[in-house]
């Protein structure tokens, strides 16, 4: 498998990572990870697409090789999207392609919603948009986040790899043993004692204010580039319909697979070709 190129990139006091896959001479096309990945989410995918694109993998910040936030402020979604342009303007990108999973695929949305004409595609993964709020809710939101970022979060040493590999595979949304490897090789950080997640424990503070459904619904309608929707069979497309109502959508494609089917060898070859037509489209 293509190993790729180790980026770096200083931005607003911050040092970000990422992974490139294929040359920079190539159309390009930025990679958002999901909640608690990293790059290597893509690890399988972006090589797939390197021959005509040049697939730039951000770790996210909080997530992988990058910096976390300062102080104990949430995750708060607006300020990844700042980054997408920061990141690409590094780059020296005035036009470019998204591609993103899960969280990823939210952020991507939101920024092809700012700056409609900086984007040329835009591609979700098994994600689209963050769950819509009533506004009645915001003071508790709001309350929920003081509390969060308030409380103390330790992280647990592991004596070893492996458990934490284990805990990739049996999570939430199940991954086979390669790829919790490759999210974990990333993902993990050496102390005292043995090992723990890189990870910002921030990143489970709620997010201060969530968007209504007129929110999301201006950023959608401020899209300009062509939009590909990819679910997963056994992923987002069984609550596609339900998270959908009261809002515009593409019509999805589904692909047999989990919710990180980009990561799995049975799902990823034809979610590869889907892209590459998409992309050269």
């Amino acid at each position: 498998m293509t190993s790729p190129t180790q980026l770096q990139f200083d931005l607003q006091g911050m040092t970000f990572a990422a992974q490139a896959w294929g040359q920079a001479s190539k159309p390009p096309i930025l990679a958002l990870h999901g909640w608690f990945d990293n790059s290597a989410s893509f690890f399988r995918l972006a090589p797939l697409l390197a021959k005509e694109f040049y697939v730039v993998a951000l770790d996210m910040a909080g997530h992988g090789l990058s910096d976390h936030r300062p102080g104990v402020e949430p995750y708060n979604i607006w300020a990844d999207i700042g980054e997408v342009f920061g990141i690409a303007d590094a780059l020296g990108w005035g036009q470019f392609s998204l591609m993103g999973h899960s969280r990823g695929a939210v952020i991507a949305m939101l920024s092809a919603g700012t700056f409609p004409q900086r984007i040329r595609k835009l591609a979700l993964l098994d994600g689209m948009y963050p769950e819509p709020v009533d506004p009645q809710k915001a003071p508790e939101q709001l309350a929920r986040s003081i509390q969060d970022t308030r409380r103390e979060r330790r992280l647990r040493t592991y004596d070893s790899l492996e458990p934490m590999i284990e805990v990739r595979m049996e999570g939430f949304w199940s991954l086979s043993r390669l790829a919790a490897e490759t999210l974990v090789e990333r993902g993990v950080k050496a102390v005292d004692g043995g090992y723990c997640w890189s990870s910002d424990p921030h990143l489970k503070a709620a997010s201060a204010i969530k968007l209504t459904r007129e929110h999301i619904a201006a950023f959608m309608d401020r899209i300009t580039a062509e939009t590909k929707l990819i679910l997963a069979s056994e992923g987002m497309a069984k609550a596609f319909e339900q998270r959908t109502s009261g809002l515009s959508a593409p019509q999805p494609v589904v692909v047999t697979g989990s919710h990180h089917f980009h990561m799995e060898a049975d799902s990823c070859a034809e979610l590869a070709e889907i892209l590459n037509q998409f992309y050269a489209g």
